[in-house]
């Protein structure tokens, strides 16, 4: 009788701490499947300021006179957004630099106090002869059967100075200009500055 009583309480103590594991198994397994909120992400908002700056960005492209003409001026800056490692081996001659993946309020704050500074910028698709330092940014189309009309499509534009402007112009800077010309590097009227420049 005793035996049965000690096999009875050990299969109880042992139920017990299984009934228990399991509850705390639950239990992390219900904070592991949390409901988040939704991402801070709008493609509404990026879409609504694509088409709010669509018509003013047409008058806001430069050929590359009028830009080195206004970069002179006061209350300007030139804006590489850039990674770092594209504009430390080679950037146009006094432009500051934040990576466009450090855009913030406050990074740009920091940069550019003044939101009616006239900004102007320029990215690796207006350069051309370079393919290191500015490597275009482009798309062909892929994984599609080959014809005449596939061929022929021109390729998709990936340029860094679209979502710059747009990025800018979001974060409060309405005086924003982009370089619209494709310049070889060895223009003679621009002048480059970084580790890969003699």
């Amino acid at each position: 009788m005793k035996k049965i009583r000690i096999i009875i309480l050990v299969t109880c103590c042992f139920s017990t701490l299984f009934i228990y594991s399991q509850t705390t198994k639950n239990k992390t397994t219900m904070t592991e499947e949390k409901q988040y909120p939704k991402a801070l992400v709008d493609y509404d908002d990026f879409k609504n300021l694509v088409l709010e700056i669509e018509k003013e960005r047409e008058n806001h492209l430069l050929s590359l006179d009028a830009f080195l003409k206004m970069s002179h001026e006061k209350n300007t800056v030139v804006l590489d957004s850039r990674s770092d490692f594209r504009y430390n081996r080679k950037h146009l001659k006094g432009a500051i630099h934040l990576d466009f993946t450090d855009f913030t309020q406050e990074n740009l704050y920091k940069l550019i106090p003044d939101p009616n500074t006239r900004i102007l910028i320029y990215c690796n698709n207006n350069f051309d002869g370079d393919p290191i330092d500015f490597a275009s940014k482009m798309s062909f189309p892929k994984n599609a059967p080959e014809t005449q009309i596939l061929a022929n499509r021109k390729p998709i534009m990936l340029a860094l100075n679209i979502p710059t402007h747009i990025n800018l112009y979001g974060y409060g800077y309405k005086n924003v200009y982009e370089l619209d010309e494709l310049v070889h590097i060895n223009d003679a009227r621009i002048k480059f500055e970084g580790t890969e420049v003699k």
